[in-house]
């Protein structure tokens, strides 16, 4: 792991917060309660918020990419996963519920960007958002959020078969079990990833815009 990552232009940085949604993070969230352990141990809550505010403050858009599900949203997939089956049967991030909706302390706020909802664990596919990074500029896309090896690492994935510059943040992500956890952050993401680090090195080497 990199503790003194290669510097980030904040003018073409992005924060990619990966489902900071109520179904995980708020006590009555439907997969809270599977969760949760996993939430307390890591400080997951506090770091994105710390998260969030630091990239704010340095001038490096936050970009929201939330998980979505609706009714028929699997008609096309012929072999859909038990995973994915479950959540539609139990309507987890259900779109329009408020399940599906931002973290209350963890919202988004004036000037950052809200992509499409992604169905699966990816989310660029069927999203715009590369289409919202490459508009604004965007190399470097730090990741965060939730699952550490489901949505972020899928995310992180198709972030570098699609040419950016990708970093894992380690200590601004979680997942249900410690073992899926330390596979992503100790195998998946040093493979994948140009940069894993943590919040505090982020955060350190971004270099802010020249003033105008």
């Amino acid at each position: 792991m990199s503790l003194s990552p290669h510097p980030y232009p904040a003018t073409r940085t992005a924060v990619v917060l990966i489902d900071p949604l109520n179904d995980f993070l708020a006590p009555n969230g439907k997969l809270n309660g599977q969760i949760g352990p996993m939430l307390d141990r890591t400080g997951l809550h506090a770091q994105l918020a710390r998260l969030a505010a630091g990239a704010r403050e340095a001038g490096v858009p936050v970009f929201y990419a939330p998980h979505g599900l609706h009714e028929g949203v699997f008609d096309d997939v012929r072999h859909v996963l038990p995973r994915f089956r479950f959540a539609v049967d139990n309507q987890v991030f259900w779109e329009g519920t408020d399940g599906a909706d931002f973290y209350p302390p963890l919202r988004p706020q004036e000037g950052d960007v809200v992509v499409g909802r992604h169905h699966m664990f990816d989310s660029f596919a069927g999203t715009d958002l590369h289409e919202q990074l490459t508009a604004r500029g965007i190399e470097h896309v730090v990741l965060a959020g939730l699952t550490s090896q489901t949505c972020v690492e899928g995310t992180g994935r198709h972030a570098l078969e699609a040419g950016y510059h990708v970093t894992f943040l380690t200590d601004a992500v979680a997942d249900f079990t410690e073992e899926a956890h330390r596979a992503a952050l100790e195998i998946s993401y040093p493979t994948y990833g140009h940069e894993v680090t943590t919040v505090d090195g982020f955060l350190a080497a971004v270099v802010p815009a020249p003033a105008a």
